[in-house]
């Protein structure tokens, strides 16, 4: 049987509602491996002990697991008795054919009746891994570290830890609408939010029949990855087009981008209301662009009542590049498409919007109509994962 001791950090932290983070990181990490030989999560202190079964693919569960948020880092195990000896052949053992030149002992005593301390524990299996193998000690950088976890049922270990991606598990903290559209900023911004523990629900804005279908062809594979972090996604397809030629009619050209986004906002909080969520996620970035200036943003947001998070605003675009390619969003980011943005745009769009003007133009238009032809012709689509 294959065994994970997977641990967590930051709902180590949460003191009396602990068990909650607990449970709901529990509950998303047998999500992410209910199809790969899954058959057990236990408890133990500080700890999740998982089991598969016997032709469990470790590679695949591992690729899994180091997705869930919540997840500080984990191991593959093996499990002895609380008996030094136990112990030491268990390693001995497990170490038969492997080659390497340095290690290291790394045992943490969660059961304090255990009658050795951590590193005495470390010198007494050391020493004996030493005069087995022949490989020196590297406190520093060694090419093979041996995890030791002593509990108070049983005895782990297993060789290297895998990282996770931290943060809290997704649905800890509430449920928010992003905003995504088929570029870089916006599914890293989604991300974020995911790893503080948000459930998102996404909505694009596109400009079809105006514009071809490129950008919702992206948006869907974008949402297909990110949904490998939050298992399940609901993505509103909202077209924009028609809402865009209203404004242009209405309104003077540096004016229109900023218009732009306050009807987005709008529409986006009206989903928002209906799935219940609590605020707006984007992915803006102080200065990045015309309509992203402090004057413009503080103008975009007061036309929502809920909360805008902007978790990029104070990242340089190769900061959210870098986090694009290790989320593995940037490639699909990065295709050709024609999304809404570049439909109607002005050569000089306001970088620095008075709200007064703003609300000048706009009563020139028929807002509550606008809002309702966006949600209503909007599409729904739903994404899970594993599918």
């Amino acid at each position: 049987m294959t065994s994970i001791l997977v641990r967590y950090h930051e709902i180590a932290l949460k003191k009396g509602n602990r068990p909650y983070f607990v449970e709901l990181l529990k509950r998303n990490l047998v999500s992410a491996v209910k199809d790969l030989g899954f058959k057990e999560i236990r408890s133990l202190p500080g700890r999740l002990l998982m089991l598969f079964g016997e032709q469990a693919d470790e590679e695949k569960i591992g690729r899994r697991i180091e997705r869930v948020f919540g997840v500080a880092n984990f191991s593959f195990v093996e499990r002895t008795s609380l008996d030094l000896e136990a112990l030491k052949s268990g390693i001995l053992e497990a170490l038969d054919g492997r080659r390497f030149s340095s290690f290291r002992i790394d045992a943490k005593r969660g059961d304090k009746g255990f009658p050795l301390t951590s590193p005495e524990i470390n010198r007494k299996i050391g020493a004996a891994v030493k005069e087995t193998t022949g490989a020196r000690v590297d406190l520093k950088n060694a090419e093979c570290t041996i995890s030791i976890e002593i509990l108070p049922r049983d005895a782990f270990f297993g060789f290297d830890k895998i990282a996770g991606p931290g943060g809290l598990p997704v649905g800890a903290s509430g449920r928010a609408v992003s905003l995504i559209s088929g570029g870089i900023d916006s599914p890293v911004a989604s991300y974020r939010m995911m790893q503080r523990g948000c459930r998102l629900i996404f909505v694009h804005f596109h400009s079809a029949p105006y514009l071809d279908k490129s950008s919702q062809e992206k948006v869907r594979e974008l949402v297909k990855l990110l949904t490998r972090h939050q298992f399940a996604s609901r993505l509103y397809l909202v077209p924009f087009g028609e809402i865009q030629r209203q404004i242009v009619a209405a309104v003077m050209r540096p004016l229109r981008v900023v218009l732009y986004r306050r009807m987005m906002m709008r529409i986006a909080e009206a989903i928002a209301k209906k799935e219940k969520a609590s605020a707006l996620v984007t992915g803006e970035s102080l200065a990045q662009v015309a309509s992203q200036t402090l004057e413009n943003l503080a103008v975009i947001e007061k036309a929502a009542t809920l909360p805008i998070l902007r978790p990029l605003v104070g990242m340089d675009k190769q900061e959210i590049i870098d986090q694009a390619r290790r989320i593995g969003t940037f490639e699909t980011s990065c295709i050709p498409d024609q999304d809404c943005c570049q439909l109607f745009v002005p050569r000089h769009p306001a970088t620095k919007a008075r709200l007064a003007d703003v609300e000048e133009a706009e009563s020139r238009l028929d807002l509550a109509g606008l809002i309702q032809l966006g949600v209503e012709r909007a599409e729904r689509e739903e994404f899970s994962f594993p599918s």
